[in-house]
């Protein structure tokens, strides 16, 4: 058998051609980069959204529900939902920059509720569509859209609404909302929960809490249905939570009694103001925006 060297200049015309070719193939396999922001609670950056933009009174458009309303209003931290088949209602939302979203109706006008037949207990309620949105993102044309817990769009937001004046219905309602300076601070980025604390997730706070000092009366139970019950010692109290990546902590307070007790425990405004939650051994540790802690507690079951 003979054998055959292969010729100089044949052997650099192949190598120039392989590389032209695996330098093709690069090309063609070349990650670009993803012109839609990351969703918050991936592995990839977040990118922050401003939730100062959810101010305004927006029309309700691709709800399921035909009698869920027709306007939502977000003003500092109230909600009004207008035209629904129960009426006008009322309550307060959450939102942070990592785009959680947090909406709690708890009101209704007197008159809708003593007039319209089904909606004594239900217009006290926030309606399924709106318990459903957990988080907001905005489309490329820079309107929002409210999301369930799947990242599903629940309802698109389309500005310019106006509320038609009604009797029962106040003149602050009517009025445009304007994005103020307090607003913008309320709703600024919380500071990362400290080392030390262990994130909280969203079923370890599902339990009874009470706090590690203060009246004994005084309690904290976070409920799997999204909702939490507390008391100061002397008045029950109550809203809504959800949790997010890095211990993010939002909750929606509701209206109360102000019995007064020496020892009380403010509950509500642990939850009202806060923005993280971690653990420290075995104590629930709750943070508000700028990073202080407002309040220990112990679980007692």
């Amino acid at each position: 058998m003979t054998s055959q060297k292969a010729h100089p200049g044949r052997l650099a015309t192949l190598v120039a051609l392989v590389m032209l070719l695996s330098g093709c193939a690069r090309q063609g396999h070349r990650d670009s980069p993803d012109p839609r922001p990351p969703i918050s609670g991936t592995t990839g950056a977040v990118a922050p959204l401003a939730p100062e933009m959810l101010i305004g009174s927006w029309t309700l458009a691709d709800v399921a529900d035909p009698g869920a309303g027709k306007i939502l209003r977000l003003a500092g931290d109230d909600l009004h939902l207008i035209g629904s088949h129960c009426g006008a209602l009322g309550g307060t939302w959450r939102a942070n920059s990592e785009g959680i979203f947090l909406a709690d109706v708890w009101s209704a006008s007197t008159a809708v509720v003593e007039g319209t037949p089904g909606c004594e207990k239900a217009s006290r309620e926030t309606p399924g569509w709106l318990r459903s949105v957990t988080a907001y993102q905005f489309d490329g044309a820079g309107l929002p859209l409210l999301l369930d817990q799947l990242r599903q769009p629940v309802a698109r937001l389309i500005p310019g609404a106006t509320p038609t004046p009604e009797p029962d219905k106040a003149d602050s309602v009517l009025e445009p909302p304007v994005v103020t300076d307090e607003d913008r601070r309320a709703l600024a980025p919380a500071v990362a929960l400290p080392a030390t604390l262990v994130p909280v997730d969203q079923q370890q706070p599902v339990r009874r809490w009470a706090p590690t000092s203060g009246h004994k009366a005084a309690y904290l139970e976070f409920t799997t249905d999204g909702e939490w019950h507390g008391s100061d010692g002397c008045n029950d109290q109550s809203g809504r939570w959800i949790t997010g990546a890095g211990g993010t902590l939002l909750a929606t307070t509701r209206a109360t009694t102000l019995a007064f007790c020496s020892d009380s425990v403010p509950i509500e405004h642990w939850l009202m103001t806060a923005r993280r939650s971690g653990l420290d051994g075995e104590i629930l540790v709750l943070l508000d925006a700028q990073g202080d802690e407002t309040g220990r507690l112990l679980p007692t079951n």
